[in-house]
């Protein structure tokens, strides 16, 4: 290991002696001509079981992608320290897998001389036209476009400013509930991962259960901006941009209270603006939920490897004053923080054999990413991520007041993946212990989004909760989920009941979206939302 970085001699000589003895077994096997192909979808065309070298080499690389790991692990460094090896090991092994090559990869060697070479010109176009678009194409952008066949739950824009629009859908029920919906997504991607095709749009059920929706549709801010959204800080987001959109909701419905909604890092945004709020003698939302969001940071799963004194303060000195955190260098984070999958995948694909990847909405959105300024960047991760302020209370401060988020004891809904890596379920959970009205969990299956796109009418997956009312959440989330039952089907259906609980008596649905302060400005998805930044 390099630098300081050691392994304790017995333990590498254990690694040793294990390495040689598994190498001599895959030798013997190949001779014999009775080692089959591993169990690694990446080796597991035929072309590879048709040829013993080609075999006996993913196995190889497996073995020594074995024997990194472990060393990495073995190594005598600090857990911090350690995640980070962990990190740039798989980087290096994920890169070095010999199906990433065309001098070693039999399927691609096959379909190249199967087409006469045609495989190969194509996937040279295919790398031209991703070079100019300055990212890996993931699925068949030309089957999707934003207002078309994805954002298309129809409604109006009522309000925009220099960070946001604010859209209201149309009702598609003769009543709905008094209190209306507001949802804040994530500003580092679009909104419509909330509202994608018809049939898996959580913004189109919550509508057809009878709630007035609103939704956050933010800036995509663009370096030839010249208004100065790039030094837009966190206050700015919190009280133009999340405030504004609750009063704009309740303005509209006639009401005093919202209920209020935010997705990742539109739920940590949410629950501060909450606070600001608060700190105001101000309760602008009756119920929250959170989805997928972190309020407490001790736990950052692999985003943790990027998270330190030093880095922060070259994104302070670089864009704490203004400028923009690029969408590419933020895209290119989260698609390496799977790089199999969203990179390796796709280089195979697209450039060695040509392939055009599969139409798939939620791959588009992932491709659709936005630029944030360099003020609001720069105090989220040094407050978040690094400092883990928020869950102090006093400790973290917008527009000059202390934000204290166990003020909060609105009651909540807390949604968490299971397989999530951006927001470890454990943290999602941990929300329980900062706020402080009755709560409810619930934790669904598969990541990060899938396990919140997850539509009722397709009743796949599962779930695990409480029975409705249990308000009991012990400190140790496993305690939790030890006691919780799984659910099978989508928790939208669970979460559109309790919300149903706080969305007053139902009332004769308007066909008149805005009203006389907030006009109609133009039909969603609006223009926001169709700006491109890579």
């Amino acid at each position: 290991m390099p630098g300081s970085v050691s392994v304790a001699p017995e333990i590498l000589a254990q690694i040793q002696a294990d390495f040689s003895r598994e190498w001599q077994r895959l030798c013997r096997e190949a001779e014999n001509g009775v080692l089959t192909p591993p169990k690694d979808r990446r080796f597991s065309g035929a072309a590879w079981a048709a040829n013993g070298q080609h075999v006996l080499m993913a196995h190889v690389y497996l073995l020594l992608s074995k024997v990194m790991n472990r060393m990495v692990d073995s190594a005598q460094v600090s857990e911090s320290q350690r995640e980070r090896l962990r990190f740039s090991a798989m980087q290096w092994v994920d890169a070095l897998s010999p199906a990433n090559f065309l001098a070693f990869n039999p399927e691609v060697q096959q379909s190249l001389i199967e087409s006469a070479g045609k495989t190969l010109s194509m996937g040279l176009s295919n790398l031209l036209q991703d070079i100019k678009k300055g990212r890996i194409s993931q699925t068949d952008e030309s089957q999707f476009e934003v207002g078309r066949n994805l954002a298309c739950t129809p409604g109006q824009v009522v309000f925009e400013n220099r960070l946001m629009q604010v859209i209201q859908y149309a009702p598609q029920t003769d009543t709905v509930y008094e209190r209306p919906l507001v949802i804040i997504p994530p500003n580092i991607n679009k909104f419509y991962i909330l509202d994608l095709q018809p049939e898996n749009s959580l913004v189109r059920y919550a509508v057809e259960q009878g709630h007035t929706v609103f939704i956050v549709s933010w800036r995509n801010p663009l370096a030839s901006d010249t208004d100065g959204v790039e030094q837009a800080t966190w206050t700015d987001y919190l009280d133009d941009a999340v405030l504004q959109a609750l009063s704009v909701a309740g303005d509209i419905t006639g009401q005093k209270q919202v209920n209020a909604l935010g997705f990742c890092v539109g739920g940590t945004m949410l629950a501060s603006a909450l606070a600001l709020a608060h700190g105001r003698g101000e309760s602008p939302a009756a119920s929250l939920t959170l989805l997928t969001s972190m309020l407490d940071f001790h736990d950052t799963g692999v985003l943790s490897v990027f998270v330190d004194e030093n880095h922060a303060a070259f994104r302070d000195q670089q864009l704490g004053r203004g400028g923009l955190m690029s969408a590419r260098d933020l895209a290119n984070t989260f698609s390496f923080l799977r790089p199999n999958e969203l990179v390796w995948n796709y280089v195979v694909g697209n450039y060695l054999k040509g392939q055009t990847p599969p139409p798939f909405d939620l791959l588009f959105w992932n491709s659709d990413s936005t630029n944030l300024p360099g003020p609001f960047f720069t105090w989220y991760f040094r407050n978040t991520y690094l400092e883990n302020n928020l869950k102090v209370p006093g400790k973290a401060q917008a527009a000059g007041v202390p934000l204290d988020l166990t003020r909060l004891n609105m009651p909540a809904y807390l949604c968490g993946s299971r397989e999530d890596h951006i927001v470890p379920w454990p943290s999602a959970y941990a929300s329980t212990q900062v706020l402080r009205g009755p709560a409810r969990f619930v934790l669904g299956a598969s990541g990060h989004i899938a396990g919140v796109v997850n539509p009722a009418s397709r009743n796949k997956r599962s779930y695990w909760a409480r029975p409705m009312g249990d308000d009991k959440m012990p400190g140790d989330p496993n305690a939790w989920l030890e006691t919780a039952e799984e659910h099978p089907g989508s928790w939208w259906v669970d979460w559109t009941k309790w919300l149903g609980q706080h969305g007053g008596k139902r009332v004769k649905a308007s066909r008149i979206l805005g009203n006389k302060q907030y006009k109609p400005i133009e039909p969603a998805p609006g223009r926001y939302v169709k700006v491109r930044a890579v």
